[in-house]
């Protein structure tokens, strides 16, 4: 169980997320999660194969992780659990400030979690930051 005291931590830290399904749909948890980040200043990098090379928030989809060339503190994954283990080792391997792994509601994967751990970084899985951000920071913001 994450607790709230390492909750707010990472969303007061965190300036840049890769988001991990992102659409273009807006009406998809994943397009307005996002859009949520960009309105409270997180820079937004969008990754999905489907959308690679259109802009999203003013930022180029990126077809992988390893594609993105910024300083990440944070991937956002909007996947099947079952997809985490290869996004989790990606992220390991191509994003050298990574601070933080986020699974969203209904993601978990005990395993990936493991070995993002075990490199020394950060997990949540099984939350929302648009949730979180106003329970722990209301209208603070960054």
């Amino acid at each position: 169980m994450t607790d709230d005291a390492l909750l707010t931590e990472i969303l007061k830290r965190s300036r840049v997320v890769a988001v991990v399904g992102a659409s273009l749909n807006p009406v998809r948890p994943s397009h307005y999660v996002a859009r949520f980040l960009v309105q409270q200043g997180y820079r937004v990098i969008p990754v999905n194969p489907g959308h690679a090379g259109m802009m999203l928030f003013g930022e180029e989809v990126r077809a992988r992780l390893a594609d993105v060339d910024a300083p990440v503190d944070m991937v956002d994954i909007f996947r099947r659990s079952d997809a985490v283990p290869e996004i989790v080792e990606e992220a390991l391997e191509h994003l050298p400030h990574l601070r933080t792994i986020w699974m969203q509601l209904g993601v978990v994967h005990d395993g990936a979690a493991a070995l993002a751990r075990a490199r020394g970084v950060d997990v949540v899985m099984n939350r929302c930051p648009k949730i979180e951000f106003p329970r722990l920071l209301g209208d603070a913001g960054l």
